[in-house]
């Protein structure tokens, strides 16, 4: 508190010198005199610490000189306006000063893009590694889980005082849950409950998991008043620090609940944002840490908040040639989705539980669904991999994929969210859960960005899986494995046949004397349908690890 009350004063003294006129000329035009009496000086500082505390409490402005430069150019208008003189050319230089510094700070976005650009390069490779088919994707889309938290709320004692939260994802003790704190329904609530009881997790992998409430006293929290906002009991640690994305609550693996804020400094002239580090507060005792994005603690998945990820990623599809071409000739511009979840962002794990936030990119040509590339941002170090695909192959954006699902399910009305593009067996692929008008999950859809024709959808991540490696082998789409799988080649008897009408051909699956399972279509392999028990076949498989390993060519002995 003493900061901003030492601010104010310094800011107060300084206006009331500007302001005041000093000097006034003689009845003879020649002599002078003071212009104000002293109590009037103390009564202009006074108020204008007043007004200042007021303003810089109430906006939680950073308490940096240069965020004060509109209110100078006002004042020293008026300064120069009141004074006569020797005093008014004085303040009149003053009044020049601080309208140069304004144009300047106004002006910042026109000269800085490439600056942007450089700060939000990205490293660039053409295709993400296949996915592991033994990991499940975060897949449990944010407002389906939401629905889900509400209609658990009446865990939450006296249920009247709270709303729910803004939710996020991460890893706590190696699951992947959705969190969304327990907030204070408005100012008298906060006023007579003190502290929120606590937050919610729910699964982000499983679907039919249910939401559980931790109690876990919080003092600061977004939704508190005074200094007990979470928001402005940083901004009182921290005054000078510029900070850039809402704060986020994230808990520890003993449960003990955080709000992290990222905090960075402008590109130039108050204008852009470069990504430093994050301010992480106990939310029950508002004890305040700050670390650099090198030293983040291990449970903080979200150090680089989404809408900085956000921010950059436009830096880097608008400002490759600059500010002007982002605007008339637009070479090389590609636009940012605006699918995600968070901030126009998704947040997805890779198979070693490491963060990241997804985007794809399209051309700023209307009525183009043809994605440009995508994007993955390092959540902790904001590093991040721009990923142009197969050049040779036009892969469909994630507006494209959502308009498929829209019309696939047009009499139902349901709708997809959370579209993230992945490597199925080695096919770029868009998954997308799927929801009803409720906003209730009804199946899981995945649909290869370069062959829109191959699509499937299932009740589980899974279990769409399995279906879309079977469609990829009808489709003659590729089937190259998981990120592990090699080719390998068997030899044996078969034990057991399985065999499934789907669509016009015959999926068959059979166990051989290894006793492996495998699995191929008569698509992909015609003369699989005459196979029987006591066949010897010679087979090539790919080794996904899988309970059915996908079987690529298949050869029946005796059977030319």
């Amino acid at each position: 508190m003493g900061n901003i009350i030492l601010f104010s004063l310094i800011f107060s003294i300084t206006a009331t010198l500007i302001l005041i006129p000093f000097f006034k000329k003689g009845k003879d035009d020649k002599k002078k005199r003071a212009g104000v009496s002293p109590l009037a000086i103390v009564t202009a500082v006074v108020l204008l610490t007043i007004a200042a505390f007021l303003f810089f409490y109430g906006t939680n402005i950073d308490r940096n000189l240069s965020s004060l430069w509109p209110l100078f150019i006002i004042i020293t208008a008026i300064g120069t306006l009141f004074s006569s003189g020797n005093e008014r050319m004085v303040k009149a230089i003053l009044f020049v000063g601080s309208l140069f510094i304004g144009i300047y700070f106004l002006t910042a976005f026109l000269f800085n893009a490439e600056e942007k650009f450089e700060v939000a390069k990205m490293e660039e490779q053409v295709e993400l590694k296949a996915f592991d088919e033994k990991e499940t994707p975060a897949s449990v889309p944010p407002q389906f889980a939401r629905n889900k938290m509400k209609k658990a709320f009446s865990q939450v004692p006296n249920t009247s005082y709270y709303e729910l939260g803004n939710l996020q994802i991460q890893k706590v003790n190696g699951d992947y849950v959705y969190i969304a704190p327990v907030e204070f329904s408005g100012f008298f609530k906060w006023w007579k409950g003190d502290t929120t009881p606590g937050y919610f997790t729910l699964s982000a992998t499983d679907s039919s998991a249910n939401p559980k409430f931790i109690k876990a006293e919080m003092d600061y929290t977004p939704s508190s008043f005074f200094n007990k906002n979470i928001e402005r009991h940083i901004r009182m640690q921290y005054p000078k620090n510029i900070f850039y994305g809402d704060v986020q609550l994230e808990v520890d693996d003993e449960g003990t609940p955080y709000y992290i804020r990222s905090f960075g400094e402008f590109i130039s002239g108050r204008n852009g944002f470069d990504v430093k580090g994050v301010v992480v507060v106990d939310s029950n005792s508002g004890e305040t840490n700050s670390y650099p994005l090198s030293k983040v603690p291990d449970f903080i998945e979200g150090a680089v908040s989404p809408e900085v990820v956000s921010l950059q990623n436009s830096y880097y599809g608008n400002y490759i040639h600059g500010f002007w071409n982002s605007i008339f000739g637009k070479s090389d511009v590609k636009l940012p989705s605006d699918e995600g979840t968070e901030a126009n962002v998704s947040p997805i794990f890779d198979e070693n539980g490491v963060m990241y936030y997804f985007t794809d990119f399209t051309s700023p040509k209307e009525g183009v669904d043809s994605m440009l590339g995508y994007s993955l941002t390092d959540s902790r170090s904001g590093e991040a991999t721009y990923y142009t695909g197969n050049l040779e192959e036009s892969y469909m954006d994630s507006q494209g994929n959502l308009q498929i699902i829209e019309k696939k399910f047009i009499e139902k009305k349901w709708h997809g969210e959370m579209p993230v593009l992945y490597n199925f067996y080695g096919e770029a692929s868009w998954l997308t859960p799927v929801l009803d008008s409720n906003g209730f999950l009804q199946n899981y859809f995945i649909v290869s960005a370069a062959n829109p024709e191959i699509s499937v959808f299932g009740t589980t991540p899974n279990d769409a899986l399995r279906q879309y490696k079977l469609a990829l082998q009808r489709g003659g789409g590729s089937v190259d494995g998981s990120s592990k799988a090699l080719e390998k080649k068997v030899s044996g008897a078969v034990l057991r046949v399985y065999k499934e009408k789907s669509g016009d051909y015959t999926v068959i699956s059979f166990l051989l004397d290894n006793r492996k399972n495998f699995i191929i279509s008569s698509e992909k392999e015609p003369i699989a349908i005459y196979l029987k028990e006591g066949d010897r076949v010679n087979a090539t498989y790919q080794d996904t690890e899988e309970q059915f390993l996908p079987v690529k060519d298949l050869v029946i002995e005796g059977i030319e």
